[in-house]
């Protein structure tokens, strides 16, 4: 009897062990992300909703469509709800501007990195690139239609403009990556559940996007 328990027993602390030394990532808030391997990077499965630099300072909350332009006039980091709806933050996570996401006090968990052009190209190459790249990254079972579960979590978060207004909520995901263009712009991603299709993209910097990080 005890000879046949110890295989399960065997299988079940190996179990323990894995899920203990892969845990979650911890922000400075407390939230805590999923992790992702793909080739030799490691993701975050999730977009960030951390309100506080590693600092422990706190990132300004741009509420209204005139404290959104001010922001990224002035070149000060904030972030957003997605739709200006805080449920949302809960499915989707936070919005930043790109000032928030190179801000030196660290936006990122400690021990990781905002996701740079190169990792987002290494990641998209990683699963076949293209359209069967935005079909892993996708969710399963998001309108218009799901992906494969890869368990990116690609959710579609939309963004908000520089001018203040909210566009592509439940039909794009857009990510800012760390890698600046010009004084006024710098590198995304966008995920389009409506043409399968991932774009890389230039957008300015007072605009509102989702975050994904990558471990040092």
């Amino acid at each position: 009897m005890t000879k046949k328990l110890l295989p399960g027993l065997y299988l079940l602390l190996l179990a323990v062990i894995f899920s203990s030394c892969s845990g979650k990532v911890k922000d400075y808030d407390g939230n805590r992300y999923s992790k992702l391997r793909t080739g030799n990077q490691v993701w975050l499965a999730e977009n960030l909703t951390v309100a506080t630099f590693r600092n422990g300072e706190r990132i300004p909350e741009a509420k209204s469509a005139e404290e959104w332009i001010r922001f990224g006039r002035e070149g000060i980091p904030a972030w957003c709800a997605p739709g200006n709806d805080s449920a949302n933050i809960i499915k989707y996570g936070r919005l930043y501007n790109w000032y928030a996401v190179n801000d030196p006090r660290g936006l990122a968990p400690k021990g990781w990195h905002i996701a740079s052009d190169e990792d987002w190209t290494n990641l998209i190459n990683y699963l076949g690139g293209g359209v069967i790249a935005a079909f892993r990254m996708r969710v399963t079972g998001m309108e218009p239609s799901g992906g494969e579960g890869f368990g990116f979590g690609g959710l579609p978060a939309g963004a908000r403009s520089a001018d203040g207004s909210f566009y592509g909520i439940a039909s794009n995901g857009f990510w800012w990556t760390s890698t600046e263009i010009s004084e006024n712009s710098a590198y995304i991603r966008m995920l389009s559940y409506e043409y399968c299709d991932i774009r890389y993209l230039n957008y300015n910097k007072g605009t509102g996007l989702s975050v994904r990080c990558v471990k040092d």
